[in-house]
């Protein structure tokens, strides 16, 4: 019985563990499948990437020149058809002054087709800065200044600000025959508009929010019937305004909504 149990335990220490079989060519065929795609990707690559002749760039050049565009992506073109970045020559063309937006793309079999938009001037900021019809500042510089324009100033980090209430204010103006022909905040953040009819309205530092909408509900109204008379408007009262007459006079009108409330015989923060 001893001699049977003891040849078992021999038994079991002679079993050896065997690799389990692994095919190589399930493993490589795959990489070498991908390695066939990837080269015939680049050598087709290769075989297209010709040379770029011609670029056809249209849009209303009024600022801009096509001169100018293709001066400003002459590297990249050097790339070839396939090769040129369309993103980066994009990206290069909108950098340009009073360029707007720009869509690039390839037409085959050899030539870059550019599209371009220019920047539309809404206001004059400061001096000789420019903003858009979305109150961005484009130019800080600019060569010819459009008499035209309503010209809007404040601190250097305002124009943002400045150019959004301008906007608003001039979208609700229009419909009832007024408009704006400058906005101004000073350095203490006091605000001042003048209309085109060249009646002043000073909102103050306080409540400009509040104030512009009262003026915008009650005071364009009554300046609406009576431009010719007016000489400024003040907004910057607790409860009310007060309107300046040509002759010097003035009258002090309640707000409407705090109807029952004494208008400030002066004014108080602005």
């Amino acid at each position: 019985m001893a001699r049977k149990q003891a040849k078992r335990r021999k038994q079991k220490k002679a079993r050896t563990f065997k690799m389990p079989k692994i095919h190589v060519g399930r493993i490589v065929a795959p990489f070498v499948a991908a390695g066939i795609i990837m080269a015939t990707y680049q050598l087709t690559m290769v075989m297209l990437d010709s040379t770029i002749s011609s670029i056809e760039i249209s849009g209303p050049f009024q600022r801009v020149t096509a001169l100018q565009i293709e001066e400003a992506i002459s590297d990249e073109i050097d790339a070839g058809f396939v090769g040129a970045d369309l993103d980066y020559i994009q990206q290069r063309i909108v950098a340009l002054q009073w360029i707007d937006q720009a869509r690039v793309a390839r037409r085959w079999p050899s030539r870059i087709s550019i599209t371009v938009t220019e920047q539309v001037p809404a206001a004059i900021w400061g001096e000789r800065g420019l903003l858009n019809t979305r109150g961005e500042l484009f130019v800080t510089e600019a060569h010819h200044i459009p008499a035209e324009l309503p010209r809007l100033s404040g601190p250097d980090d305002s124009s943002a600000e400045v150019a959004k209430r301008y906007l608003e204010v001039r979208e609700q103006l229009i419909p009832v025959g007024l408009d704006v022909r400058r906005v101004h905040v000073d350095a203490r953040g006091a605000w001042e508009m003048t209309l085109s009819n060249g009646i002043e309205i000073r909102l103050g530092r306080r409540d400009v929010p509040a104030r512009t909408e009262l003026f915008l509900d009650v005071v364009a109204n009554i300046i609406t019937g009576r431009a010719a008379d007016i000489d400024y408007v003040d907004m910057r009262y607790g409860n009310g305004f007060t309107i300046g007459w040509n002759g010097g006079e003035k009258t002090p009108v309640a707000d409407p909504k705090q109807e029952g409330r004494k208008l400030l015989a002066s004014r108080g923060t602005e």
